[in-house]
């Protein structure tokens, strides 16, 4: 039988937060459409909580339910990173760390031929290589981001722990082309735990390092028409095969579930948007994760009421029942924008919301999977990132001027509801914003094209399997070797 024709098995160990988990289910679902079996590695509740599958995979994947253990400090049942608040989510890497004995047992029990394994689970390599399985580090983080984070010993040393914060605020030595990717002051500053570590074993910068330095393959999420030159340097600074595997757009796979055809057809989602005008709808949502203080919540509200544009804002209040810091609305505010604006507490179907006719912008926080599913549905961007990479998915889409950053004082990180209103009216109005409306129409093809991304699939699986059979074959000879 041909390379070509073998059937895989692969294992995929996401990190508990639902941008994580997400991406890597689109991915599990594009490779099963091809015939593949994948094992997909979650807790019972994270499991429990995801969109149903199609008809035509659904025999391909399987879910497999570890339980998380007790850990101190982490309430029961908080299983994702949207179930707590921001100075919890440590814990939770604690429990994620502990589940690594049930993850060695279903490996060794299971013998998958691949493991796909995140930032988080950097002890997720060495434990394939133990068992003779093919690892991949996905990253769900573009590759600007890979590249301008660097090589492996500067990631386990977590930059010396950061004794000058600005070196992170300038582009680094071992990026070789001009570039505005860096982080801003106030970004740096906001994720200091990420590089000098928390209550859990290692920092995330040296679970990047670990993790990239045990792979067999670097997966990214994107493509080389987007982004080859930063593509080209992390293939450069880590010496190990990079593949592309394509935006991940939703679009690329029929996605249904009975729960976002009941909201969006029997509640008034649909109908209020059906009542505005064509691309004069503004959308705000920033994701399961990122949460805005008390004082951006303000500025961003009493921005929205002068921009004077319709708009339908997406509103968490607080990070999941354990979170104690409710922000609230401006009083007055529901009432004052009653006539053109809608504020949605609960669940929303994101995608329905963008598909729409009537929605032109989206006032995001730059997390990549929103920024797929806006460029997507051709919706010009406002960004106003708060964490982790989204400042770097910024400056890489002010760069290509595909998006407008609403400004912001460096150092502090705070804006005013004029620069709100101001950023909204450009963009979604002015002739100054062409150039975003336009940039989000172009590159639809790019990030929503089925045919590409299925070829990036295609291409991915043909070197997976090669690999697995060279592999393999080392594998047997050494014991060979090792027998005689």
């Amino acid at each position: 039988m041909a390379t070509e024709n073998k059937k895989l098995h692969i294992a995929m160990l996401p990190w508990l937060a639902f941008g994580h988990i997400l991406p890597y289910l689109e991915l599990a679902k594009h490779i099963a459409l091809k015939g593949h079996k994948i094992s997909f590695i979650s807790t019972p509740r994270n499991i429990d909580r995801l969109p149903k599958l199609p008809q035509n995979i659904s025999p391909f994947i399987r879910f497999v339910k570890i339980p998380l253990q007790p850990v101190e400090n982490l309430p029961k049942n908080a299983e994702s990173t949207n179930d707590l608040p921001y100075d919890k989510v440590q814990y939770l890497k604690i429990a994620y760390d502990n589940m690594r004995d049930s993850i060695h047992h279903f490996l060794q029990t299971n013998k998958p031929d691949w493991i796909f394994f995140d930032f988080a689970a950097y002890w997720a390599g060495p434990i394939a290589t133990e068992l003779n399985i093919s690892s991949a580090f996905f990253s769900i983080m573009i590759a600007a981001v890979l590249g301008f984070i660097g090589p492996v010993p500067v990631l386990m040393s977590g930059y010396g722990t950061l004794d000058e914060l600005e070196i992170l605020t300038a582009s680094p030595k071992w990026v070789n082309f001009p570039t505005s990717v860096a982080f801003r002051l106030y970004e740096v500053l906001r994720m200091k735990d990420s590089f000098n570590g928390n209550m859990s074993e290692a920092s995330d910068i040296y679970r990047f390092g670990a993790s990239i330095k045990s792979c067999d393959v670097l997966l990214i999420r994107s493509c080389s028409e987007f982004e080859p030159e930063w593509l080209h340097l992390v293939e450069e600074i880590h010496r190990k095969p990079v593949f592309p595997v394509g935006q991940l757009s939703p679009l690329t796979i029929d996605n249904y579930d009975d729960e976002s055809n009941g909201v969006w057809t029997g509640g008034s989602i649909k109908q209020w948007l059906d009542s505005q005008g064509k691309r004069s709808v503004i959308y705000v949502a920033f994701g399961s994760e990122a949460k805005p203080s008390q004082e951006e919540l303000t500025e961003i509200a009493h921005g929205l009421e002068l921009s004077g544009l319709p708009f339908f804002w997406v509103l968490r209040k607080q990070r999941g029942e354990f979170d104690t810091d409710l922000i609230e609305l401006p009083k007055g505010f529901e009432e004052q924008t009653k006539e053109r604006g809608v504020v949605c507490t609960g669940w929303a179907p994101q995608l329905k919301i963008l598909s729409h006719d009537s929605v032109g912008g989206f006032l995001t926080h730059s997390g990549w999977s929103s920024v797929v599913e806006a460029i997507s549905y051709e919706k010009a961007l406002i960004l106003l990132p708060f964490l982790s990479d989204q400042g770097l998915n910024a400056r890489l889409l002010e760069e290509k001027k595909m998006a407008y950053s609403i400004p912001r004082d460096e150092r502090e990180g705070t804006f005013t509801r004029d620069s709100v209103a101001n950023s909204l009216s450009l963009v979604m109005l002015e002739e100054g914003g062409k150039v975003y409306r336009e940039n989000a129409k172009n590159m639809r093809e790019l990030f929503a094209d089925k045919g590409k991304q299925e070829k990036y699939v295609e291409n991915l699986m043909i070197y997976l399997q090669k690999h697995r059979e060279i592999q393999k074959e080392n594998g047997d000879n050494t014991q060979q070797r090792e027998l005689a």
